[in-house]
């Protein structure tokens, strides 16, 4: 059976769909819950018959699987895939922010304006580079560039040597504990 099925929120763990054929409608969210119990990795489904809505879950260690599941019931449901799902804190924000973004498009003129002329870029930029860099990889590299050209210049200790010993001093940590883990290692398996 095909339904309109809307994802309304969705993070690692726990995907909220709104269904609006199914509010006061019992036996159809009973029908997705059972659906959905299926997916490998559910922890949860609960169902709300006052709002049709659907929340569901799941174990994030199973992410890959969980949402294979996930997309083939959803597209059984809705007829078409779910957007993908993030798969770390980082695309949650920017997934977060874009949804934010398309939200303030659809009531405000300038909004709208402003979220067309980053899609624009963004398309521009991929197109230009074989997909290999897009604005948001611009705008980072142009705001570190001016921070190093203005801030840079100025501090006693450019910003870039200061990043480059910080990074060079986790380097060294991280290489100085595993070789302590394999020479504790090296040491339990040496017999005696």
């Amino acid at each position: 059976m095909k339904v309109k099925l809307q994802i309304a929120h969705q993070v690692p763990g726990r995907i909220r769909m709104k269904i609006p054929s199914a509010k006061g409608n019992p036996g159809l969210l009973e029908e997705i819950q059972k659906t959905f119990s299926a997916v490998p990795g559910i922890e949860g489904v609960t169902v709300n018959p006052e709002t049709g809505s659907v929340v569901l879950r799941y174990d994030t260690d199973r992410h890959d699987d969980f949402h294979a599941g996930f997309a083939h019931r959803y597209e059984h449901h809705a007829g078409h895939h779910p957007r993908k799902p993030p798969s770390n804190e980082i695309d949650a924000l920017a997934t977060k922010i874009e949804e934010e973004a398309n939200f303030l498009a659809e009531h405000s003129q300038t909004a709208k304006a402003a979220v067309e002329f980053c899609r624009h870029w963004d398309k521009e930029i991929k197109l230009a580079s074989g997909n290999m860099v897009d604005l948001k990889m611009v705008l980072c590299v142009g705001l570190v560039g001016f921070m190093i050209f203005e801030v840079g210049a100025a501090a006693a200790t450019p910003v870039w040597v200061t990043l480059t010993l910080f990074g060079m001093n986790h380097f060294i940590e991280m290489q100085a504990e595993l070789a302590e883990q394999l020479r504790a290692e090296q040491g339990e398996a040496a017999p005696t």
